[in-house]
């Protein structure tokens, strides 16, 4: 005679009820994930110490008494007298090279190893959780901390610029004259290209942090990697290396900032951190989808 269980027996009519409550958790997770994520102190000192550099950026130029010349510093740095709103771009080009990649580094090489280092891991996993839907929700976290980490920079560096600089039309590297209204526009569109920019090495992040328990070791090799990258990229040697390296395209933007906006840099950026997360995506879930949770 056959039996039925009927704990583990799902009827299909009951499948539908099951999967919305799924999608309805992994929502609150992420819900969750972000709430903790920007309510850490270590998070919020972060994204101060991102903040200060427009900051420095602005009042190192105003109490300057000599006249910065084209070439000189980082790029866009003698278009600040001119228009405050080139601050916070000024302050991107000083940011994306090191600081931008050690609070992502931060971020992404906690995601997996700083849960599993607390001992709150294995809670997580509980169903409906699921360890895809875990896997993706850090990975959203992590990627909602890459905007919000380039948004505080250019929008820190458009309040500044405009206290302490004129605010008007401004001025495009091709030459075209466009409005305040028209660069805010733009000013966004870069924040955006370099949200883009960052997601292959959060994937990266991601990965590393499923390879360990230790979320000090994970953050450390994440910014090793955002490093290494940099240092092949600006090797001639390695020319035909650059454009497989996910930093290649980080300073790209610049194409944004002409008329009509060159939209190949964007594409191949966009193209390039989309390689980064499929192979580093199912790296961690190989990685973490056989891995025994002890903690």
């Amino acid at each position: 005679m056959s039996s039925s269980n009927p704990i583990t027996e799902v009827s299909p009519a009951d499948a539908p009820e099951r999967g919305a409550a799924g999608a309805a958790f992994g929502w609150a997770l992420l819900a969750s994930e972000l709430v903790v994520l920007f309510r850490r102190r270590r998070t919020i000192a972060m994204l101060l110490a991102l903040a200060l550099i427009p900051i420095l950026i602005a009042v190192a130029v105003r109490l300057s008494s000599n006249e910065v010349s084209a070439g000189q510093g980082p790029p866009f740095l003698d278009r600040i007298t001119q228009n405050g709103l080139f601050v916070g771009i000024t302050a991107l080009v000083v940011a994306i090279p090191l600081f931008l990649p050690l609070t992502i580094g931060v971020a992404a090489g906690d995601t997996i190893a700083g849960e599993a280092g607390l001992g709150t891991l294995r809670y997580l996993l509980v169903a409906p959780a699921g360890r895809v839907r875990l896997l993706l929700v850090k990975f959203a976290g992590a990627a909602a901390f890459c905007l919000v980490a380039t948004l505080t920079v250019v929008i820190t560096g458009a309040i500044i610029g405009a206290i302490l600089f004129p605010i008007g039309p401004v001025t495009l590297l091709s030459g075209d004259t466009i409005s305040v209204a028209d660069s805010v526009g733009r000013s966004l569109l870069i924040a955006l290209y370099v949200t883009v920019s960052l997601l292959g090495l959060s994937a990266i992040g991601l990965f590393i942090s499923t390879l360990t328990t230790v979320p000090v070791g994970a953050m450390a090799a994440t910014i090793v990697v955002a490093v290494t990258a940099q240092i092949l990229d600006a090797l001639p040697q390695l020319a035909w290396l650059h454009p497989w390296l996910f930093s290649h395209y980080w300073l790209g933007f610049a194409d944004i900032l002409r008329q009509p906006i060159l939209w190949d840099s964007f594409s191949d950026n966009a193209l390039l951190q989309g390689g980064y997360i499929l192979v580093f995506g199912a790296l961690a879930y190989g990685r973490f989808a056989t891995k025994d949770i002890l903690s």
